[in-house]
């Protein structure tokens, strides 16, 4: 099979990547099911990338609908280290407007996402990874050094962030909104926690590319956004992004970085390995055949 060590996600309005060349599309079926769409194989500035569309080319999935283990995995199974996912977020301070982007470093899980499994672990096999620092850092730094040096026109860059996520699919009630400002939230969405969780179990380093579509429903002017100003945004944000996408992969394709990501593991397992199931061995092995 190709492979890539960069993975890019592409959120709500952000089903391609143009710059993209040599593309090919690989369906890839993974232990887990089959991931949201194919992965999209190609080249960007000079290097090999793999490419999904988080909720599918057509936008058919909801985000408790994602198969968040088999994205995942599949970007293992094609020799990912670095992924970096580009998401749309409401903004929870009125100092982030629609356009701009965050770089977080936190999240918090409202919901417990009760319905996003966010583990690889089980069925015989115990593990507790360290997550503290959910982001990498080092990751998080070349993806705001990007955006900074491109100078994009309505675009202000802030970092760092905590991400509120919730389970979704409906927005927050105006209570809520105000309950998750009052935690010190910076913006808010439905996805990238159990991404950056699963990532983090590959031991792929991840960081969130967070795109402001508008404000979230607290701000006395969330009234006066439409469906046509949102749909707006993430069209002039899946431009953006694309811009950042590529100057974040020519920098990594120059330099990447160490991350603790990288062995996240290595004191994370608890299940003597010689006591797994055999079967559940089979299914984690290119998570675990490290360790094996």
């Amino acid at each position: 099979m190709a492979e890539a060590t960069i993975g890019i996600i592409g959120g709500s309005g952000l089903y391609k990547m143009d710059a993209l060349e040599d593309v090919e599309e690989v369906q890839i079926q993974t232990p887990f099911g089959s991931p949201s769409d194919a992965v999209i194989l190609g080249t960007l500035e000079g290097t090999r990338v793999a490419f999904l569309a988080r909720h599918g080319r057509n936008h058919t999935l909801l985000p408790s609908e994602l198969p968040f283990r088999a994205n995942i995995y599949a970007m293992k199974q094609l020799g990912v280290e670095y992924l970096i996912s580009a998401s749309a977020v409401g903004s929870l301070k009125e100092e982030i407007k629609p356009l701009d982007m965050v770089v977080p470093d936190q999240f918090i899980d409202r919901d417990r996402t009760k319905h996003q499994v966010s583990s690889f672990f089980g069925e015989g096999i115990v593990a507790h990874i360290a997550f503290g620092d959910p982001i990498c850092q080092n990751l998080a730094g070349i993806v705001k050094d990007a955006i900074a040096s491109l100078n994009l026109p309505d675009v202000n860059l802030h970092h760092p962030g905590t991400y509120v996520c919730i389970e979704g699919p409906a927005f927050s009630t105006k209570a809520e909104s105000n309950v998750y400002r009052s935690w010190g939230g910076t913006i808010i969405g439905m996805t990238n926690l159990a991404e950056a969780k699963l990532a983090r179990e590959a031991e792929i380093a991840y960081a969130t590319l967070a795109l402001v579509t508008d404000y979230d429903c607290w701000h006395p002017d969330h009234d006066n956004v439409t469906v046509e100003i949102v749909i707006n945004n993430l069209q002039r944000n899946a431009v953006n992004a694309q811009k950042v996408i590529q100057e974040t992969v020519r920098r990594l394709s120059e330099n990447k970085p160490s991350s603790d990501a990288h062995s996240a593991l290595k004191y994370a397992i608890l299940t003597p390995l010689d006591k797994v199931p055999a079967a559940t061995k089979e299914k984690m092995g290119l998570i675990l055949k490290k360790y094996m």
